[in-house]
């Protein structure tokens, strides 16, 4: 079994990243094993689905522990997930591994980037109006977001981290930012052995690609959660949002020109958020010390 030094490397950036901001590993891995390292969208999608039942675990055990994971949402978020991941894996082997296959790939996967995308901007919109009152399992509608989030998550592996966690949102406005994460990561472990299950009897697995995938991203994952706390997650999450919006839209077939236009856009307005909550911040700053001086 090959290992390649220059994918651990790249894997561990992804990783570390993912750590960090929270942000769905399958949003960035795939992007980068196709565009960096030329690796087709099947083998690429395959190989990443397995190595993130690899990442997760640890991330579930820590919110587990800290009791935010709502246990309800992720048995119904389960009964439509489980089965639309598997399904998701079986619709990419039907599609075929051919060149003109592989192309509509590349379209599917570049459209659930950009949906992926939006949504993570969507989730940055939207802040949760907790009133600390427990939540009701709105039972269909829960059962419904898992089944759209696994199969974009079976067929792409998109989906998890970005458009079930906002759809979430949607319906469970009260729901706390740590619940909701928490429940996110725990449903997606049984999601994604669901995917990789399929992926396994439906598709081939480079098992050298997701060797290096794994010795880099697991350990990576570790450090940037350790270090989450002391980094700017926000605008990370901001830069990596608009990185995987540009990638999504790089396979849809977007030209280069149009995305340059597009990176300057999505640059300046990273840099105007950035600076306006800065003023903010120090604001707040000044007013905090003039009411201590005054005290």
């Amino acid at each position: 079994m090959h290992i390649d030094l220059f994918l651990v490397f790249g894997s561990a950036v992804v990783g570390l990243l993912v750590g960090l901001t929270g942000v769905g590993g399958g949003a960035l891995m795939t992007p980068m094993l196709v565009l960096v390292f030329g690796i087709t969208p099947t083998a690429a999608i395959t190989s990443d689905l397995v190595a993130a039942l690899f990442m997760k675990p640890a991330g579930v055990a820590i919110h587990w522990r800290r009791k935010t994971v709502n246990t309800g949402l992720v048995k119904y978020l389960c009964y439509g997930s489980l089965p639309a991941a598997f399904l998701g894996t079986y619709v990419m082997h039907l599609l075929g591994e051919s060149a003109i296959a592989e192309h509509r790939l590349q379209i599917l996967l570049g459209t659930a980037l950009v949906i992926g995308a939006l949504a993570m901007l969507g989730r940055t919109l939207m802040a949760p109006t907790s009133n600390g009152q427990a939540i009701v399992v709105r039972k269909g509608a829960t059962v419904a977001i898992g089944a759209v989030g696994g199969f974009m998550v079976g067929l792409t592996s998109v989906g998890a981290g970005s458009l079930i966690v906002v759809l979430l949102l949607f319906l469970y406005p009260s729901l706390r930012n740590s619940h909701l994460v928490g429940t996110d990561l725990a449903q997606s472990v049984p999601l994604t052995l669901s995917a990789t299950l399929g992926s396994l009897l439906f598709n081939h697995v480079d098992f050298s690609l997701t060797s290096s995938i794994i010795i880099g991203s697991v350990p990576a994952v570790v450090v940037g959660s350790l270090l989450s706390s002391r980094a700017n997650g926000i605008a990370l999450r901001r830069i990596i949002t608009a990185t995987v919006l540009l990638s999504g839209l790089k396979y849809v077939g977007v030209p280069i020109g149009a995305l340059g236009v597009a990176a300057v856009i999505l640059a300046a307005g990273i840099i105007a958020l950035e600076v306006k909550q800065a003023g903010e911040r120090r604001r707040l700053e000044v007013i905090a010390a003039s009411v201590t001086e005054s005290v």
